[in-house]
């Protein structure tokens, strides 16, 4: 929506009474509105500011559309009983006066007064007449913070009683008041009418815990949603403009994303009974709406970074089952386009699946591909009569030549055999490759693969990044290779040690690039500099043109930008042309060749999955893991077996040595056990891992099967010493497998 048409939307602001009363009335026009105090005077609003119009004429009621306003002003007093002003609801239940009211209240209740049952029911009373009305709604809560902190003192008073006493409340003064507004079209074109609907979210964060009852079936949530789909596009966009300035990146999504992921998480809950079967949530048919409405919101937060991914991962989608989530992604791919729009799939939101849930799609993709490239391989031995199958991609080599091997059996190997799944062995060493002596082969191939000094990445970023090197154009056979191991490691989920930049997952997504992808930090800043000078002599100052250099091999080289761009400058009105220009030639048009290579590889093993669902940022994650190694999260999740448990004196002395170890140490423990440096998604706290004992005391030192994430530890008792020594010199000195 264009936000710029809505009337004074770049400039919205909590609006207080100068005189220290209260505004009880808005109405808007077409670049104005009227407010109407409780004095009976009126203020208007404008570019100008705010101005007091009319005065001391004791006004009744106001009204604005377009560039008209009309006010209905009380006649002179005869002596007999003067009139008031009339309001959608009577003098006494006045939108301040209820606030008020209800701080009252509160306060009752929390100094635990005489009268405490009373403000107890009549709270939940008030609670509900705000809801009722709208515009008293409207008038009431300029600044949404203001509802904030209402809202969280209701959330907190008194017993379970009165918690579902209030949450009941405001389920009725919910229905009343979007039922007085459904289908009122001409009501919800003005901006000011709409600016409720965001208020009534915050509502639908009523907490449910201690078996508080709340809109079980879903009826408040589907007529909210229901209004809000269906204002006009006049309000759309004032609400769009509303959202943008009302609610700041403070404050987004817990007013507006927060209570809405709430309700869903309600409507998706299910239980199953001893016969295994789920039964659902009667609000479940719900979940639709709501998730056009969070739709909604997400593209608002994305064009203005008013919140971040993690605000919108739902857990009651995080916990549906993996299969039905598969199912639901592949009945939304084998769909058409008009199929897709008659038709709800939860995998067509991406953003609310955790970086986990993303995970465990992708991983049962993978074992779906894996067991359909093992029946492609069906083999019928006509000598032996029968059938053989090998569900296994076979990769034998030598640690010494780790490399070599490695791109010389991908090079012969058919893109079918290599999408099964990958079982490695080391040549020379006893060992079954249950994924431990996978994940190791992929650690050791990183550390000669993505060395920056090998010719294929760039170094001008020092150590610390993987970029392609332009300079490299005898090479792009290695650089396919590269891509097929990137992709082997992704498909077999297994984590890399690679220092991609995040333009190299958004590039693999196909996603655009700007500006912020610039690696160099030198260059981006510049670019930066051009763009933001205020100047009108940009010619004068940065003497540019639409050209750049670099040097190959010692030689300086030259590339326009544009044709003639060597005699074309950069002015202020080209500018944003030439750092375009500049931006596609640095991430796209110098490293083509190889990027293509590198894609191509990429996709021989993953061309049918899901990558899309994924952010950059959490391909990132899937690919390398995450360096925050929380020992603190493992040591809670860890599982023991073979007689130790949590208090067992050696269990209480490895972990006070995981914490006073230094970080390298910590580091090289987990490689010990687990075959990683990095923590997967979601970090140490979601991975599974075990410590089992290995005998009495010995002066053995610990083992590991890093295919299972388990710790061998022998039972050194209350020894501190003796396990430091041991478990220190195991961690430093042992690599390679024994029996795994």
């Amino acid at each position: 929506a264009d936000v710029s048409k809505v009337p004074n939307a770049t400039t919205v602001v909590p609006v207080h009474h100068p005189s220290g009363g209260r505004f009880v009335s808005a109405e808007a026009g077409n670049a104005h509105s009227l407010l109407l105090d409780n004095y009976g005077d009126v203020w208007l609003t404008s570019s100008n500011g705010l101005q007091l119009v009319v005065k001391g004429h004791s006004v009744l009621a106001i009204a604005a559309g377009g560039d008209d306003n009309s006010v209905v002003i009380a006649p002179a007093s005869t002596g007999g009983l003067s009139l008031t002003r009339q309001f959608s609801v009577e003098k006494e239940d006045d939108g301040m006066d209820i606030v008020d009211s209800v701080e009252n209240l509160l306060q009752e209740i929390s100094s635990n007064g005489a009268n405490k049952q009373y403000a107890c029911n009549e709270i939940a009373k008030r609670t509900e007449e705000l809801l009722k009305y709208p515009s008293v709604l409207n008038s009431v809560f300029l600044d949404p913070r203001e509802l904030e902190y209402m809202f969280d003192r209701l959330s907190n008073v008194g017993d379970g009683e009165v918690k579902q006493n209030i949450a009941s409340a405001i389920e009725r003064g919910l229905k009343i008041g979007l039922e007085c507004l459904r289908g009122d079209d001409t009501r919800l074109m003005h901006p000011e009418a709409v600016r409720c609907l965001l208020l009534y979210i915050k509502f639908f964060d009523v907490c449910r815990d201690d078996g508080i009852v709340f809109d079980m079936r879903g009826e408040c949530i589907s007529l909210f949603c229901d209004v809000i789909l269906s204002v006009p596009f006049e309000g759309h966009k004032a609400l769009h403009g509303w959202a943008l300035n009302l609610y700041p990146r403070e404050i987004f999504a817990k007013m507006l994303v927060q209570p809405l992921l709430r309700a869903l998480n309600e409507c998706l809950k299910f239980s199953v009974d001893e016969n295994q079967v789920s039964h659902f949530q009667p609000s479940r048919q719900a979940v639709p709406v709501i998730v056009a409405v969070i739709s909604w919101l997400h593209t608002i937060a994305e064009e203005s970074n008013l919140a971040s991914p993690t605000d919108f991962y739902s857990d009651g989608v995080s916990q549906i089952s993996v299969g039905a989530l598969f199912d639901d992604l592949q009945r939304m791919k084998r769909a058409s386009p008009r199929e897709r729009s008659k038709n709800f799939h939860i995998c067509a939101y991406p953003f609310l699946l955790s970086p986990g849930c993303k995970r465990n799609l992708l991983q049962m993709e993978s074992q779906i591909e894996m067991y359909k490239a093992m029946l492609g391989d069906i083999k019928f031995s006509e000598s032996q009569r029968q059938i053989t199958v090998d569900p296994y991609f076979h990769l034998e080599i030598e640690r010494e030549h780790l490399l070599k091997q490695t791109l010389e059996k991908i090079k012969q190997t058919d893109a079918k055999e290599i999408r099964k799944r990958l079982r490695v062995s080391f040549k020379g060493e006893e060992g079954i490759d249950a994924g431990g002596v996978t994940k190791e082969f992929f650690q050791l191939l990183s550390e000669e693969l993505f060395e920056v000094n090998s010719g294929l990445w760039s170094t001008k970023y020092g150590n610390d990044v993987n970029w392609f090197n332009s300079d490299n154009t005898w090479n792009d056979n290695n650089y396919e290779l590269i891509g097929l191991l990137f992709g082997l490691a992704l498909y077999n989920s297994v984590l890399l040690d690679v220092r991609f930049p995040l333009a190299v997952y958004r590039k693999i997504l196909g996603l655009p690039l700007g500006l912020e992808d610039i690696i160099d930090d030198d260059l981006r800043k510049g670019l930066q500099q051009l763009l933001e000078y205020e100047g009108d002599d940009v010619e004068q100052v940065f003497c540019l043109n639409f050209e750049v250099t670099w040097m190959e091999l010692g030689e300086e080289k030259r590339l326009e930008l544009k044709p003639d761009g060597a005699n074309i400058p950069v002015t202020n009105e080209n500018r944003e042309e030439y750092v375009l220009r500049y931006v596609r030639w640095v991430l796209v048009d110098s490293i083509q060749p190889q990027w293509d290579s590198f894609e191509k590889g990429v996709m021989k093993v993953m061309e049918s999955s899901s990558l899309d669902l994924f952010l950059p940022e959490e391909l990132e994650l899937l690919v390398v893991g995450s360096p925050d190694l929380d020992f603190e999260a493992l040591e809670v999740n860890t599982k023991y077996e073979g007689g130790y448990d949590k208090n067992s004196p050696v269990i209480k002395n490895f972990w006070k040595f995981v914490r006073e170890a230094p970080k390298d140490t910590q580091v090289q423990l987990l490689k010990f056990a687990t075959a990683s440096c990095k923590a997967p998604i979601g970090g140490l706290g979601k991975m599974d891992f075990m410590i089992q004992r290995a005998g009495p005391d010995s002066a053995q030192l610990p083992t590991s099967h890093t295919c299972f994430n388990t710790l061998i530890l022998p039972d050194y008792g209350d020894n501190y010493e003796k396990l430091a020594d041991l478990l220190g010199r195991a961690i430093i000195e042992c690599e390679g497998f024994g029996l795994e």
